[in-house]
């Protein structure tokens, strides 16, 4: 039986592990369109038009980072990153450049199938206008009315802290990294201050997180940036 469900775009130039994704994403009813470099994906991405990309950061022609790179000038195709470079760096770097998610090798592919989900639900949504309504846990946003809540009190914030917390919102679930945050929140001529971020989220967190030192919903990713969590996690 063909496989009708979303069109997942994969480059990566291992064979044996390019069929593994290919056979995987298969079993799950996606339709898996496997290249192994990187001018061939850009190819396929504009030719094709997947509803997403997985992508490995070592490939034979084009560092993965600059597919990225390339891919963003003309797209806004949802990427996924797998890759064994591991460091806070190389992670912070192609989520600044565009990707939306970062696996590290090895990784389950339960824990990819999640991410892919996670992310096409995100992406589903994003039609038919703009969000309205956020909830998790105790935490209520209603982002046109520019309230929010905790334990149904309403809680006074900034102009500056709703739009930082609004970024989030809108990437919950997702790493969302420290210049992507001060750039969206305060402009691009903010991105080398990144204490400005570290105030801002102390304050939120003070007003929103019953416990800042153990917070439930704005999550620290240790060195790349910060993360509005879309499960209680109490």
């Amino acid at each position: 039986m063909k496989t009708t469900g979303p069109l997942l775009l994969l480059i990566e130039d291992d064979p044996q592990f390019r069929l593994l994704l290919s056979t995987t994403l298969e079993s799950q009813e996606y339709q898996a369109l496997a290249v192994a470099t990187g001018r061939e994906g850009l190819i396929a991405a504009r030719n094709r038009k997947p509803s997403l990309l997985i992508l490995d950061l070592g490939l034979p022609d084009i560092d993965g980072q600059d597919v990225i790179r390339r891919l963003r000038l003309w797209s806004e195709l949802p990427i996924i990153v797998l890759s064994a470079r591991n460091q806070e760096s190389d992670i912070t770097l192609a989520l600044d450049n565009g990707a939306d998610d970062y696996l590290t090798k090895p990784f389950s592919t339960a824990e990819l199938l999640s991410r892919i989900k996670a992310l096409l639900r995100r992406i589903a949504k994003l039609p038919g206008g703009a969000q309205e309504f956020f909830q998790v846990g105790e935490l209520k946003i209603e982002l046109t009315k520019r309230r929010v809540f905790v334990n149904e009190q309403e809680i006074h914030l900034t102009p500056i802290e709703f739009r930082l917390l609004c970024v989030l919102v809108r990437n919950a679930g997702f790493v969302v990294t420290h210049r992507q945050l001060l750039e969206k929140v305060w402009g691009a001529s903010y991105i080398e201050h990144s204490h400005y971020l570290r105030i801002y989220m102390g304050q939120l967190r003070h007003k929103i997180e019953a416990d800042p030192a153990r917070p439930r919903y704005l999550l620290t990713e240790a060195g790349v940036g910060y993360r509005l969590s879309e499960e209680d996690i109490q």
